[in-house]
C-alpha cells in the first residue's frame, strides 16, 4: 500500500489499489474529497484559509492552503489522472469547517472556509454530494481508493461515514 497523508495545505490523488488518502485533525480547515468511481481515482485537499489574497506569498509557496487555489489544483490533478475535464462522474464531499475557538467566533474561519470551498466548486461546475461541516469538533478524514468510502473520526465521538 502507498497511502497519501496530507498536512495543512497539501493535496493529492491516488489510483493505487488498496490505498487511501488521509488528513488529520481538521478544525476550522476544510477537506474536499473527489472520487471517480469508474476509474477508482481518489483525491483530497486540506484547505486552511478561504482566499490567497490574504497572503500571496504563502499562496505561491503552498497553494493548497487556500480554497481558491487548492480546490482547482486538486481538480486538475484528478483530470491528470484520467477524470473528465468537466467533472462529470466525480463524487465530491467536504468536511471540517468547525468553530474551534471556544467562545470566540470573531473571524468565523470555519464558516468562511466552507463558503469559499462551495464557491470554488460551483465555479468548476460541481457541488458537494455530502458534507460534514461545522460544529465544534476536529475531524480526521480518510478516503479509500477501492471504494470511495469517506470515513470521519473524532476523539470522543467515534467514527462514521459520509
Amino acid at each position: 500500500m502507498s497511502d497519501i497523508i496530507l498536512g495543512i495545505g497539501d493535496y493529492g490523488a491516488s489510483k493505487t489499489p488498496g490505498s487511501m488518502v488521509k488528513t488529520y485533525a481538521l478544525g476550522s480547515c476544510v477537506a474536499v474529497t473527489m472520487y471517480d468511481p469508474g476509474l477508482r481515482v481518489a483525491g483530497m485537499v486540506h484547505v486552511a484559509l478561504p482566499e490567497s489574497k490574504l497572503n500571496p506569498a504563502k499562496g505561491a509557496d503552498c497553494p493548497g492552503y487556500f480554497a481558491d487555489l487548492g480546490v482547482p489544483l486538486l481538480f486538475e490533478e484528478m483530470v491528470r489522472m484520467g477524470c473528465q475535464r468537466k467533472g462529470r462522474g466525480l463524487i465530491v464531499k467536504m468536511l471540517g469547517g468547525a468553530s474551534v475557538m471556544a467562545g470566540n467566533d470573531t473571524f468565523n474561519i470555519g464558516k468562511r472556509n466552507v463558503l469559499a470551498v462551495k464557491k470554488v466548486l460551483w465555479s468548476l461546475g460541481m457541488g458537494p454530494t455530502a458534507e460534514d461541516v461545522g460544529a465544534n469538533h476536529s475531524r480526521t478524514v480518510s478516503l479509500y481508493v477501492d471504494t470511495g468510502l469517506v470515513t470521519v473520526s473524532c476523539p470522543g465521538r467515534g467514527q462514521w461515514q459520509i
